[in-house]
Parts: C-alpha cells; structure tokens; sequence
C-alpha cells in the first residue's frame, strides 16, 4: 500500500510505503510536519523500518531527525548524498535562512541495492542529475522519482551536483524502460505513469 501527503514549507510529497501482510512501513522523503507524519504512522498502526531519502534536499528530509528519534527507524540515502544531511550548505538549508545539519544516515545506499519491508521490496535505481546522489526506488506499486521525474517535468538542476544532461539521461535510460503501466509517484505534484511521461513530457521531444 501506498499513501502520499505534502508537508512541509515547500509542499514537497512525503509516502507511506506499506507491506499490508506484516504492517512493516517505509517512509519516504520526510520533508517536514514530523508531528503530522508521525501521527499519520500512529493512525496506520504500522511499524516504520526505515525513513527512505531520494535525494538530500532540505525540502526531503527537514523531519528525518525527529521522526528517526520518535520511530526508531535506520535513514539511507545515497552516498553521494551522504554529506547532504550533515552540511547546511549542501542540502540548501543554508540559502533559506535557517541552517539545519542532521545526523548522519543509518545506511548508505547504491545503485541495484535492495531494501526488505516485511514480505516487500524496493530496489534503489540511481537516477543522478537533480542531486550527485539522486535515487528512485522501485516497488512493485510503481517507482518513487523523488524530484528526477515530474507530471510533466523534470527537477531542476541548477542546484550543487546537478547536470540537465546527466538528469535527462537517467530518466531515459533509468526510468523510461520501465512499464509503460508503471505508476510514478513524484518528489512534488500528482502522480503520473511512465507510459504518459513518454508521450507528453515536453523535456523528451
């Protein structure tokens, strides 16, 4: 099962990932309201295993903290991203006025890792170009496209570690070989497929 909110300042789309068999949770991209998710995992009834970052942006990870303290659960991101948490000036926060550094993550992550929720999985797919340490996480569900791929968009990459060619190119080569059936649920905005991002996504014609 899967569920969505936008939290945060920047309304950025935080998931509850669920194996509906043993009531093991994911999180992922916390990116603020930690009360609220926290209060939406209570409502559940599921335990959260893991809080799950597709990239190091403030507007992904401002509850990581508070939510890993409340739930117990281990954080992964990337480890490209890895420095993200921990520097003010690499996750962004820095430029907004309020400068937060958080702890280091429980795990570091790469490209084909596999993560075990109860009797479900998620496989991390590097998809670099938004961030150095970009991920998406597939489930059988449909993959999680953090702010790589949007409702016809893409993330921007004018930000440290990004690269519009290395961004298109992980979409392309990363995503887009996909199902053209597969849901995709984004960092920002509704969720959409692979098979209409093919067809109407301006970025790829």
């Amino acid at each position: 099962m899967i569920e969505g909110r936008a939290v945060g300042e920047f309304e950025a789309n935080c998931f509850l990932f669920i194996c509906d068999e043993t009531k093991k949770a994911a999180i992922i991209d916390p990116g603020g309201d930690g009360a609220m998710i926290y209060q939406w995992v209570l409502d559940k009834g599921v335990e959260v295993e893991y809080i799950l970052l597709t990239h190091g942006h403030i507007d992904h990870i401002m509850a990581v903290d508070e939510l890993r303290d409340l739930l117990g659960a281990k954080v992964a991101i990337h480890t490209a991203d890895a420095e993200m948490l921990t520097n003010p000036k690499y996750n962004q926060s820095i430029y907004i006025g309020f400068p937060f550094a958080f702890r280091p993550a429980d795990i570091l992550l790469n490209d084909g890792d596999i993560i075990t929720v109860g009797k479900e999985t998620i496989k991390v797919i590097a998809t670099p170009g938004h961030s150095l340490g970009g991920v998406s996480f597939l489930t059988r569900e449909g993959v999680f496209s953090g702010d790589t791929l949007f409702a016809g968009s893409i993330g921007r990459t004018d930000l440290r570690g990004g690269s519009y060619e290395q961004l298109i190119r992980s979409v392309e080569e990363k995503l887009f070989v996909l199902p053209a059936v597969t849901r995709v649920f984004p960092g920002h905005m509704e969720a959409t497929t692979i098979g209409r991002e093919k067809a109407v996504n301006p970025f790829f014609f």
